[in-house]
């Protein structure tokens, strides 16, 4: 009686064999002591720079050579983790590439990966673009998470590399959605499935697109911060700020609790001081300090919530809000968020209290956008705010913020701030020499009792402006050598109007 073989399989089918061990690793710089990936070269030696292809890894782990006598396999020994899925990605798209590495003990030790031809298909650039991209993201990341083995078969896809393709997006998740958090990586593959059917709208799909454009270009780091050396804290502060022991004092103690817990403290820093008086200046030596990116938000010009948390994606021109696009420019999660005007928070005339919205950013439980949908985790969010008039603020608003009070600065203290900081660099800025521009003693404390009645160094430094204009005319035009300005000559220039 015959026997038939409905499966129609061959008796000889073989498992995928992977050769390679994967390792973490955070390193940034791949060289031949910390390399992407090593293979075998116990047979024989490979050049400095070879070409060849990645073999398909449901077959077997390993890279074919193109040597003059033909095609070489080598298998992978070892990989990165980051890398593990674009190495698939290469090999089940057959992309010719060039390695460049070097022989070592443990095997031929891979720390470049170049595109080498066009690989006969659509996904990547000719100017080899698209791959290179896809290597610095991920040497940018944290290894993945490591899922389990059910997990491992979700269907992974997408990003944008400025990339805005549907294509680019599907090959962005399939060879780097393990790092996105997990949220954000779920929140992705929805948002793909929508922009790929055509059962929804194609307003719907639009905007689907273009969610998964902003958010994926946001580089996603984790809560860990590197220890900042307190001397140079201490040196930038310096150089930004004269005066203002207490601020500084209570930076420094701040840059100790991050280099002990390694994260930043609960609560950012709320600025409160009259105008002039340096508020947004302390504001950017923190971010220079914690060398983060950094993004101003103007209290003053939000009269709206909706302007914050963006607007539905029922509304044809909707569009994500300030803050979603505030981390899509800085081009990562971690950054110094300065809150201009904190205390204008309370004065929207739209639907709502735009003070409200802040403080779910500032509790750092994560932040919802309404044209996103998805949460945003804001634990590497430093939030700085400035205020004329703390009693304005809302007691929640304050209850998120470590107050730090800047009182207006002395008479003395204007006179070295002038002599010492506002003249030299509008000097510098102008191309001028010190000794073109010459203030004395008493015509320094003429300035500064010209604006006695100011708050803060604005006017002093419009008042070094002028004086070092009207100098550099005389220079240029009387063909005077230098000007020096005492008492009279500075009433006499300033009082003018």
């Amino acid at each position: 009686m015959p026997v038939f073989d409905f499966k129609n399989e061959p008796v000889d089918k073989k498992d995928a064999v992977c050769t390679y061990e994967a390792f973490d690793s955070v390193n940034d710089a791949p060289d031949a002591e910390h390399p992407l990936m090593v293979l075998d070269n116990s047979a024989r030696e490979w050049k400095h720079h070879s070409t060849g292809f990645f073999t398909n890894p449901n077959k077997r782990t390993s890279f074919e050579f193109e040597e003059e006598g033909g095609v070489v396999s080598a298998d992978i020994l070892k990989i990165d983790s980051r890398f593990v899925h674009l190495l698939k990605w290469l090999g089940e798209n057959r992309i010719k590439v060039r390695l460049s590495g070097r022989n070592t003990a443990e095997g031929y030790a891979v720390y470049k990966i170049r595109e080498q031809a066009f690989g006969g298909g659509t996904k990547l650039s000719s100017e080899d673009g698209f791959l290179q991209f896809m290597i610095e993201r991920l040497l940018q990341s944290n290894p993945p998470v490591h899922r389990d083995d059910e997990e491992d078969e979700i269907d992974e896809n997408g990003d944008d590399m400025k990339i805005t393709s549907i294509q680019s997006i599907t090959d962005f998740l399939t060879c780097a959605g393990d790092t996105l958090p997990e949220n954000i990586g779920l929140w992705a593959r929805r948002n793909l499935a929508v922009a790929r059917s055509h059962e929804v709208s194609p307003e719907e799909r639009r905007h689907a697109q273009r969610a998964l454009s902003t958010m994926l270009n946001i580089q996603w780091k984790s809560n860990y911060f590197e220890s900042i050396d307190p001397v140079e804290a201490r040196r930038i502060l310096d150089e930004e700020l004269y005066g203002m022991e207490s601020v500084k004092q209570r930076i420094i103690e701040t840059v100790i609790q991050i280099n002990r817990t390694h994260t930043l403290p609960a609560y950012g820093l709320l600025i409160v001081g009259p105008a002039g008086t340096g508020k947004s200046q302390v504001a950017y030596a923190v971010a220079r300090i914690l060398k983060l990116p950094w993004t101003t938000l103007d209290m003053s010009s939000i009269n709206d919530p909706e302007q914050l948390t963006g607007s539905s994606r029922v509304y044809a021109n909707a569009k994500p809000g300030v803050i979603m696009e505030a981390f899509a420019n800085s081009g990562q999660s971690n950054l110094v968020f300065i809150i201009n005007e904190l205390d204008k928070a309370n004065a929207g005339k739209g639907n709502g209290n735009p003070a409200d919205v802040l403080l779910t950013l500032l509790d750092n439980l994560g932040f919802t956008d309404n044209y996103m949908e998805c949460m945003i985790p804001t634990f590497g969010v430093y939030p700085i705010a400035t205020a004329n008039d703390k009693s304005m603020i809302s007691a929640p608003l304050m209850s998120r913020f470590a107050v730090i009070e800047l009182p207006d600065y002395s008479p003395e203290e204007k006179q070295i701030i002038f002599s010492r900081f506002a003249l030299p660099k509008i000097l510098k800025r102008m191309s001028m020499r010190d000794e073109e521009c010459v203030v004395t003693e008493d015509g320094v404390k003429a300035v500064v009792d010209l604006y006695s009645n100011t708050t803060g160094i604005r006017d002093l430094e419009q008042a070094a402006e002028h004086i070092a204009a009207n100098a550099l005319y005389r220079i240029e035009v009387d063909g005077v050598k230098e000007v020096v300005y005492d008492e009279t000559a500075v009433r006499e220039l300033l009082s003018a109007k």
